[in-house]
């Protein structure tokens, strides 16, 4: 279990394919807090970590990873936004965000407003994930307020400190990125059968 807020940004130095999987080799100041087995957001996919040397660990992506976020397009020298799993009785200060990615969506436009930078993005609705207005929504595993929100689109604002301390400052029109919607709108969905 994660929260969306960010603790620092990792770099991608090593990226290896075995089979269908990756290993991806990420190099971090929080590498000496971390131990094997132990479950690390990336740009807002859970990932365990498998193997530590020095300043670097290693996570494994599968398949169906590879297939729904957008760790497969990763390259050497990308930065990714990271986060350690939560602790029990901490403050929750994001929302509450499992890890698990449900789809990608695509930056369409990037705006700057006074104060802020306006990011807005679009994404393939299959009638089982929305946004709503005001609602909570993880970009990259970073937890936002939705604006602006379409059936299958939504805007955020994006405050200078998280723009400068998270890979949003990489993003332009035409990235890909990565979609966590409400884990309790998801339930709600379900329940009444929301379609188009």
């Amino acid at each position: 279990m994660f929260t969306g807020i960010i603790e620092t940004l990792g770099v991608v130095v090593k990226i290896e394919r075995e089979k269908e999987n990756v290993h991806l080799t990420i190099k971090s100041t929080i590498t000496n807090e971390l131990k094997i087995d132990q479950s690390v957001a990336h740009n807002g996919v859970c990932l365990t970590v498998v193997a530590l040397d020095k300043d670097e660990y290693t996570v494994t992506a599968i398949k169906e990873t590879l297939d729904k976020t957008n760790i497969g397009e990763l390259q050497v020298g990308d930065e990714v936004n990271l986060e350690r799993a939560m602790k029990l009785g901490a403050r929750l200060d994001g929302h509450i965000v499992q890890g698990h990615v449900d789809r990608t969506a695509v930056c369409t436009n990037v705006e700057g407003a006074e104060g802020s930078t306006v990011f807005t993005f679009s994404y393939d609705f299959d009638g089982s994930n929305v946004t709503i207005e005001k609602g909570s929504i993880t970009v990259n595993g970073v937890s936002l307020t939705v604006v602006n929100s379409k059936k299958d689109a939504f805007s955020v604002a994006i405050i200078p400190y998280t723009f400068m301390h998270t890979n949003f400052k990489n993003l332009h029109t035409g990235c890909k990125v990565n979609l966590e919607f409400d884990v309790i709108g998801k339930y709600i969905a379900r329940l009444y059968g929301l379609k188009e």
